[in-house]
């Protein structure tokens, strides 16, 4: 506890909790990118579905049967990921609904120019949905460095056990260091709980595909 000490002691404390502090804001910027990447995703999902939904009502009664099988498939992804309950947690993987809603809009026979100009919007509007719902799917195992993870929980213990050597033995500094224990704990959970948009208590909101599904067959 001399002097000399004690100034190594800190310094070599304060470069620790420096390489800390920024990794872990390099850990959640990279975690809310990702959180906000999939919650655009899915309010592009929601509005696409609204547009292609409208185009085939233009198309005429011949499409009714790709409409169905769109709300269809709507409806499934909905269920499936944002379960009700659901103890292996949601499903992002797109389902066979959009194959067979491929095969229905390319089987449309147009008879008027009007026809022959909706089909392949219909149809490039269903591929940036289908490619916008694999993105999904691929994001969904996105998650955070475990040895990263690990080193940076080891550097912060090192942080608070230097702290813990200088601090005299009262209740304010045992308050103190607990409620910094909690904040970059909470900085930690909130990370993680990011990397998983579609459960947890950060789960993004199913209102837009509800609200997209609302609007289907109108």
């Amino acid at each position: 506890m001399s002097d000399d000490s004690r100034h190594l002691l800190q310094t070599g404390l304060g470069i620790i909790g420096t390489m800390a502090g920024l990794v872990l804001g390099l850990l959640v910027a990279s975690a809310t990118g990702s959180y906000n990447a999939q919650r655009n995703e899915v309010d592009d999902v929601s509005s696409k579905v609204v547009l292609l939904d409208r185009v085939l009502t233009h198309y005429g009664p011949e499409a009714g049967a790709p409409r169905r099988v769109l709300r269809e498939t709507v409806q499934h992804a909905l269920n499936t990921i944002w379960p009700q309950e659901r103890s292996s947690g949601p499903g992002v993987r797109p389902s066979a609904g959009a194959e067979v809603l491929l095969d229905e809009i390319g089987g449309l026979s147009p008879k008027n120019d009007l026809q022959n100009a909706l089909k392949p919007q219909a149809m490039a509007l269903l591929m940036n949905l289908a490619q916008t719902r694999w993105l999904m799917y691929e994001q969904a195992d996105t998650s955070v460095s475990v040895p990263l993870l690990v080193l940076l929980i080891f550097w912060f213990m090192i942080t608070f056990i230097g702290f813990g050597l200088f601090a005299p033995w009262n209740g304010t500094t045992i308050v103190a260091l607990a409620l910094c224990a909690m904040a970059v704990s909470g900085a930690v959970i909130v990370m993680l709980e990011m990397y998983t948009p579609f459960q947890g208590f950060m789960q993004i909101s199913s209102a837009p595909i509800r609200e997209a599904l609302a609007h289907l067959g109108r």
